[in-house]
């Protein structure tokens, strides 16, 4: 097995416990007011959205400082699966809710696993198919915006049902 596929496959094992743990970081804290930063601080779909922008965040910083001279695409393919996973979370559930009309734990947690091994999955094609590489300022900016929006409206959440726990 190759570098890059050890790494990703260990990101993802790495993310989908570090979600899932991430889950009751807050409540852990006793509702610290920082940790809800990065930790989801309700049950809004937004909320949950952090279990897997975070937790990727932190592995593609390990990951790229490791790999990047191997893989000098694996940056902007970094990039690329943070926020792929991370929308996916929402396409997923109000996909499935809308057909069935009502959310099940079960297929939320399906939803959680399923953006994570998607966002791994196109990191190792893009990285070796460098289709992103062009775009990796973009990339990192889409991130920050995300980083910042996420802080914000963890304080200031705005009114609409992407928010609503």
């Amino acid at each position: 097995m190759n570098q890059l596929k050890r790494y990703l496959i260990i990101g993802t094992i790495f993310v989908i416990i570090l979600g899932t743990l991430s889950h009751f970081f807050y409540d852990w804290s006793n509702n610290n007011f920082v940790v809800g930063f990065f930790s989801p601080v309700n049950e809004s779909t937004w909320e949950h959205m952090k279990l897997v922008f975070f937790p990727m965040l932190l592995f593609s910083l390990i990951a790229n400082y490791r790999l990047k001279s191997i893989y000098p695409c694996i940056t902007s393919s970094l990039l690329f699966g943070i926020l792929l996973g991370t929308f996916l979370i929402p396409i997923f559930f109000y996909t499935y809710t809308g057909i069935l009309g009502y959310n099940v734990l079960v297929l939320d947690l399906i939803t959680f696993i399923l953006a994570v091994i998607c966002s791994f999955s196109s990191v190792y094609r893009l990285t070796l198919s460098c289709r992103m590489q062009n775009h990796t300022t973009i990339l990192f900016i889409a991130v920050c915006v995300v980083f910042v929006c996420f802080i914000l409206f963890t304080v200031y959440p705005p009114s609409i049902a992407l928010f609503t726990p």
